[in-house]
C-alpha cells in the first residue's frame, strides 16, 4: 500500500500575463508535517487554496489518496484549513464556534459528523486545552487561545489533511513556542497530516518533518531540515534560508542572554 497522502502534478497558475506556480511537483506523506516556506507573492497561499478547492490550477493534476480531486468541491476533499484571522463568531462561546462548524458545514453533513455532535466537540475543545474556557466568547481570550479555537473548529471536522496559512504571524514570541509544540502533540496523538504555510525560517525548521522552499512560483528544494542545511539546493535556498535563519537563532541568543 501507498504512504502517498498527496500528489501534486505538474500544477501551474497564472493571472492575467504573471504566472504565479511553475511546474509544480511534489508528494506528501500519510501522517507527515510538510511546512511550505518562502516569501510574501512566492505563491505558496495560491497554491495552499488550490489544494482545499478555492481556485482552479491553469494546468496539472491533484491526486489524494490515488483518486484524482483536481475538480471536486471543497467539501468533498476530506481537508481542513486554518486560517491567520481566527473568523470565529464573537456571540457564541468556544463551545458554540466548534458546534455551528460541525453542525452547519456541507463534509459534516456529507460524513455524518454532525450526528453526536456535543461528544466530539468536547472531545476536540480538550485536545487544544481549552475545555475550562468551554463558556467563555472569542473576544476575552488571548490571540493563542482564539487560534486554539479555530484550531478544534476544524479538527472537530476530523479531516484527512489540515492546512495552515500562516496561522502564527499574529501572535507574541511566547505564545507561538507554545502552540508549536501543541500543534505537534495533537498531530502526533492523531496522526493527521499537515500542511503548514509559512515565510518564518525558525517557524519550518522547528516544526516539520520535510519543508518545501518556494520562490517565484518554483520549488526550489524539498527535503529534511536537516538535508537543507548541510546540502542547500541552490544559491537562492542558501540565501533565503539558511542566511535568515541564523540572523533569527542569533537574535534569539541575544534576547535570551
Amino acid at each position: 500500500m501507498s504512504n502517498k497522502k498527496l500528489e501534486i502534478k505538474d500544477v501551474e497558475k497564472s493571472f492575467g500575463n504573471k504566472r504565479i506556480l511553475e511546474n509544480i511537483n511534489f508528494e506528501v506523506c500519510k501522517g507527515e508535517f510538510l511546512s511550505i516556506l518562502g516569501s510574501s507573492g512566492c505563491g505558496k497561499t495560491t497554491l495552499l487554496r488550490i489544494l482545499i478547492g478555492l481556485m482552479r490550477p491553469d494546468n496539472g493534476i491533484i491526486y489524494k489518496d490515488g483518486i484524482d480531486i483536481t475538480h471536486f468541491h471543497p467539501s468533498k476533499r476530506g481537508m481542513g484549513i486554518v486560517f491567520q484571522n481566527y473568523a470565529l463568531f464573537e456571540n457564541m462561546t468556544i463551545f458554540g464556534n466548534v458546534e455551528y462548524a460541525l453542525k452547519h458545514s456541507k463534509e459534516s453533513k456529507l460524513r455524518g459528523l454532525h450526528i453526536n455532535s456535543k461528544e466530539t466537540v468536547l472531545k476536540v475543545i480538550e485536545q487544544v486545552g481549552l475545555i475550562e474556557h468551554i463558556d467563555k466568547k472569542p473576544g476575552i481570550l488571548s490571540g493563542g487561545q482564539q487560534q486554539r479555537v479555530a484550531i478544534a473548529r476544524t479538527l472537530a471536522l476530523n479531516p484527512d489533511i489540515i492546512l495552515f496559512d500562516e496561522p502564527m504571524s499574529a501572535l507574541d514570541v511566547d505564545t507561538r513556542l507554545s502552540l508549536r509544540t501543541e500543534l505537534k502533540q495533537i498531530q502526533s496523538v492523531l496522526g493527521t497530516t499537515m500542511i503548514y504555510i509559512t515565510h518564518d525560517q525558525e517557524e519550518a525548521f522547528a516544526m516539520s518533518d520535510r519543508i518545501m522552499v518556494m520562490g517565484d512560483g518554483k520549488i526550489h528544494q524539498i527535503d529534511t531540515p536537516q538535508n537543507i542545511i548541510d546540502c542547500p539546493a541552490d544559491a537562492f535556498v542558501e540565501n533565503f534560508v539558511l542566511k535568515n535563519l541564523k540572523i533569527k537563532i542569533d537574535s534569539l541568543f541575544k534576547y535570551v542572554k
